[in-house]
Formats: C-alpha cells, structure tokens, sequence
C-alpha cells in the first residue's frame, strides 16, 4: 500500500488522544488488509501522510507491538505480522467459545439508558459500510462489541477477546464492499440490538455466534498460508 492508500483509508478523527486515534486507526487497516501482511512501515513516513509527527505513529506502533499485530525492525520500522489460514481458524474458533455466551450473559446487565449509544453505534457501522470506508467499518465495529461485552463484569474476559479480535483478517471485506453487500453484513449489528432491546439473550447469542463465522466465510478472503495472507492484499 502506497503512502497515498495510506492516508486514504485511515481518517484522523478528533479524539481525547492522538496515540490512542492512530493505534485504533493503524489497528483496524491491518486488520482490514489495508496495510499488508510483512511490509514494513516507517513511523516518519506514516507521520508525514497523516500531518503529525512520528511520535505519536511510534507509539502507537509500540501498542500494537505488544498485541502482535506488528514487529519492530530496528532502524527500518514496523513490519505488519502475517496471520495463516491455521492461526485464523484457531482465532475465530476461540472467540466462537467465548464471545456468543459473554453476549448472552451481558444482554439482561445491559440499563435501558445505553440502548441508545449502542444503537447509534450499529447505525455507524452501517454508515461506513455504505461509504465504503473498512477502517472506519472495523473501528465502529470492534466498538460495538466492545461496549456490549463490558456489561458481561469480566474485564480479562473483555481483554482477552479484544485481543483476539485484533489478531484476526478480514481482508474479505474489500471485495464485499466493491461488490455492495457489505451493507447487508452491518445490518447484522441492528438484529443483534434487536434482540438485545427485547432481552432475548438466546437470539443475541445465535446472532453473534453466526456473525462471527462469517470471519471464514466470506470476511476473511482468500488466506490460505502465510504467504498467501500476504499475496491475498496485493491482487
């Protein structure tokens, strides 16, 4: 991805922290594919294509360091770390166990009062699905789910499956939105606060069950190995 992509895909929107508005950024273009899998960035280019200086980009590639999404390469920058077909199952597999039950345990602990900024929450997601924006589609969406599950009263539980979704690919999501059902995809986030708002916590479970297997399905491309991820971005 040229500097230009860069700068193209990842929006700058005004947030409390500068560090944390990368790291969510930078997080959500790997994720995506919008950053490829084993090219190294430097954090003076970066800095240059968004209008800061390489500080903030720094540390916020130090963040992700330390959720393995990219490797430090001495005096050359960050290379974003490759994620195989294996690692993707395994993934998804772990959050197929965790994540529809701690959505299940949340819905009735979820106040009436916050139904509101979910669903504008859902409602943003979509909306990047019809701009065709997947970095701002992904950082809504981890948002989401987030906000969701922090009502289940498991901070480790909640760290643990933010961890898990950092390291997980969709680079599918290219191709959904360039074929236009990408939209569709998002309108899942309205059934599941469908279900919420009616506190059918058994339907929520199902949905995001589902929601989540779709990241093998159609979501995560065609990764077959580790240099296949790599190749997947570059077609």
């Amino acid at each position: 991805m040229s500097g230009s992509d860069v700068r193209s895909v990842v929006r700058l929107s005004k947030q409390p922290s500068i560090r944390d508005t990368v790291t969510r950024a930078l997080r959500s273009a790997i994720i995506s594919g919008e950053m490829q899998p084993g090219r190294v960035y430097s954090a003076p280019s970066l800095g240059e294509e968004f209008g800061i200086s390489a500080t903030p980009i720094r540390e916020a590639m130090l963040d992700l360091v330390r959720e393995g999404l990219v490797v430090a390469m001495p005096n050359r920058g960050f290379r974003v770390t490759e994620v195989s077909a294996h690692d993707l199952a395994e993934v998804t597999e772990l959050r197929l166990f965790l994540e529809p039950p701690a959505v299940e345990k949340a819905t009735p602990l979820i106040p009436e009062t916050a139904f509101a900024g979910l669903r504008e929450q859902a409602d943003e997601i979509v909306a990047a699905a019809d701009r065709g924006d997947l970095v701002e589609y992904l950082t809504a969406d981890g948002d989401f789910h987030l906000a969701i599950l922090q009502y289940a009263g498991n901070a480790r539980l909640l760290a643990l499956i933010q961890s898990l979704r950092s390291q997980t690919r969709l680079f599918g999501l290219s191709s959904l939105s360039e074929r236009g059902h990408l939209t569709e995809s998002a309108k899942e986030h309205h059934a599941i606060m469908d279900a919420i708002e009616n506190r059918d916590a058994a339907r929520a479970r199902a949905l995001v069950h589902t929601h989540i297997e779709h990241v093998l399905d159609e979501w995560s491309g065609p990764v077959s190995d580790e240099q296949g991820a790599a190749e997947a971005t570059t077609r």
